[in-house]
């Protein structure tokens, strides 16, 4: 009798404990997360909130909003063939790289599912997105790795109490939590399968969501795939190494690289040796580091040039950037830091609680000292990896007690969806080794090598279009003959090295109004003393002589700084179209000539003024002349600002 009454309330309580459950999970539409983005508001795109569980054991518990951005397809296909993208980091949310997907060509045929993960980006609640400032401010100070080391965590550890002051559950925010949430989308959303597109972490947590959630699963995605994590950390150096080795192999048997940049792995590590004796402090924005100043030690090198490995146009400029920091180039330098900085973009809050709760336990200081210590040169390997050690050592502390396991993938092996794989040679972090791996647990995987690519090869040109064939015929393997072909990487030499094409593209930038307007009053006025000029030469051909030397001193001055300036212009946008980064070091040496005749403009701009401070009282209008040599100065200025005359 007691059984059947246990029985009864058993089939009694179900039903309302499943309504329980799916009563909490829906999705409610929201305003655009970019309400002042006109391009991006012209856009089909819909926004929302999935409102789910912050823990799924706890389904009538306290809730939490999953921010989501869905792009409609541009087509009228009826099929919707959705694509879910799943950002890596971890840390870092989908939306707000939406710029990029606007005119995506998977956007033709697709709806293209943007999420922000819990604990990222628009998602609520927030966690620290600013701790990734306040790393790199540590990174910034003139101290050992060890004091680095130590700060990292204090602050860390800061981020975590404020965590759980409000009331934040640290433990639930992994990838088992993320893959719940990405299943209770789909069914928000009522699509029956989708395409899921995984990029770095996110290649892990797209494995956990097809292992645990294999019928949501249409086509998975994995670029710079996660094959195992119990060695994400342990084998760090190794990665790191076994991409450098590749840089220095290839700059040495490319003649021009060779010839500019010789014995390039001598320069790599003796400019370790210079730092770790004498680190280089340069000047900085405040906007980016409130002390204005940065200084790069030995550990801050190993990580530039360890994510500099990350892409293919930074992978071109390596050569020139460890010759810039063996040479201590402090103009060149100071350029990077904005760069270094984006590194560090990540919201570290759910990096931790991610990092601490799955990948951490999962390996082992030791043995990632044991690996460093193969590469005697590099000094200990990468502290700005090894310090997330001693970070999650404190964030577990007082967690759950039981340990934390690592996540079950072993249905992967029996999914019949088609899976790309996509790795690139120079990958630093997720190395190429990795997608063989990967795509070797799937039944039907096929694997993408990237040549002379780094990280994310699929957000290439040639990947962009290996993704978008695959995702609308998975069952026909791609053509992958593009990436073949390019199997060389084209290093950047012949650049003439100038701090000042940095600052003045990066005014051009970030156009100020107020800024430039002087400058381009300046301009008006040249250019209307070069027509007024040249008609009064013609007009009054029997003026005094020193009016005419005057005149031709400016009209000759005013031509060669408007053309100087409109030649920047122009030199900067082709830079630009072939390697952006080359800008942080300078510009070709194709476009040197610019630089000379910029000190040609100096040197007339100088003696028209002497001339008409010693003729004064022979030339008229003076005072016309006088505001137009003013501009001519200011142009000088603006030089002088930007740091071309440096």
């Amino acid at each position: 009798m007691k059984n059947l009454l246990r029985l009864f309330l058993l089939l009694w309580l179900l039903p309302s404990s499943l309504f329980a459950q799916t009563n909490v999970l829906k999705f409610e539409k929201a305003s655009s997360f970019f309400p002042e983005e006109k391009i991006i508001n012209e856009e089909n795109i819909e926004w929302g909130y999935l409102i789910v569980p912050e823990n799924w054991d706890k389904p009538n518990g306290k809730t939490i909003k999953i921010a989501v951005a869905i792009l409609k397809r541009t087509s009228k296909n009826t099929d919707s063939n959705p694509v879910i993208y799943i950002e890596g980091g971890p840390g870092a949310g989908g939306i707000k790289g939406i710029w990029g997907w606007l005119k995506h060509p998977l956007r033709n045929n697709s709806d293209i599912i943007l999420a922000d993960v819990r604990g990222t980006g628009f998602s609520l609640p927030k966690f620290c997105p600013d701790l990734g400032k306040k790393f790199l401010e540590i990174l910034a100070k003139n101290q050992n790795a060890t004091q680095d080391e130590q700060q990292k965590t204090i602050a860390a550890v800061a981020c975590k109490q404020d965590l759980l002051n409000r009331d934040i559950d640290i433990d639930a925010y992994n990838s088992k939590s993320i893959a719940k949430d990405l299943n209770a989308l789909k069914k928000a959303l009522k699509y029956d399968k989708w395409n899921v597109y995984g990029v770095s972490y996110g290649t892990y947590t797209a494995q956990v969501y097809a292992n645990d959630f294999p019928q949501d699963v249409k086509s998975l995605i994995l670029d710079s795939s996660i094959s195992d994590i119990s060695k994400y950390y342990d084998l760090n150096a190794t990665n790191y190494m076994n991409s450098l080795k590749k840089v220095f192999s290839a700059c040495e048997n490319d003649p021009n690289c060779n010839k500019q940049y010789p014995n390039l792995e001598n320069a790599y590590y003796a400019t370790l040796e210079k730092l770790e004796k004498k680190p280089i402090t340069v000047k900085v924005d405040k906007k980016i580091i409130p002390s204005g100043e940065f200084t790069y030690n030995a550990e801050d090198f190993k990580i530039a040039i360890q994510q500099s490995l990350y892409q293919k146009k930074l992978i071109e400029v390596l050569p020139l950037l460890i010759t810039e920091f063996n040479k201590s180039n402090k103009s060149t330098l100071s350029s990077l830091v904005a760069a270094f900085s984006g590194a560090l973009g990540l919201d570290y809050g759910q990096y931790y609680c991610v990092s601490c709760n799955e990948a951490i336990p999962n390996n082992s200081i030791s043995e990632f000292d044991k690996n460093a210590i193969n590469y005697k040169k590099l000094k200990g390997g990468l502290s700005f990896y090894k310090s997330d050690f001693l970070v999650c050592d404190k964030w577990n502390l007082g967690s759950a007690k039981e340990p934390k396991m690592m996540n079950d993938l072993s249905n992967l092996s029996t999914i019949t969806a088609p899976v790309l794989v996509l790795s690139g040679a120079f990958d630093p972090i997720t190395p190429a080794s990795n997608g063989k791996v990967t795509v070797d647990r799937f039944k039907n995987g096929f694997l993408v090598n990237a040549p002379v690519y780094g990280h994310a090869p699929g957000f290439s040109k040639i990947g962009v279009k290996v993704i978008d064939a695959f995702i609308s015929n998975p069952e026909k393997n791609p053509d992958v003959s593009e990436f073949q072909s390019a199997n060389k990487v084209n290093f950047v030499t012949d650049v003439k090295i100038s701090g000042g094409i940095s600052n003045f593209a990066n005014s051009l930038n970030g156009f100020n109004l107020l800024f430039f307007a002087p400058l381009l009053i300046a301009f008006i006025i040249l250019l209307i003393s070069i027509f007024g000029f040249i008609y009064l030469f013609i007009k009054r051909k029997e003026d005094t002589k020193a009016n005419k030397l005057i005149r031709g001193l400016i009209v000759f001055t005013s031509l060669l700084g408007l053309f100087t300036i409109i030649g920047f212009i122009l030199a900067i946008n082709s830079t630009v179209k072939d390697n952006f980064y080359i800008l942080a070091f300078g510009m070709p040496n194709q476009f040197g000539y610019l630089f000379i005749v910029q000190w040609i403009f100096i040197v007339f701009t100088i003696v028209s003024t002497i001339y008409f401070a010693l003729k004064i009282k022979s030339i008229s209008n003076a005072s016309v002349i006088s505001t137009i040599l003013f501009s001519l100065i200011v142009v000088g200025v603006y030089f002088q600002y930007w740091g071309f005359l440096l």
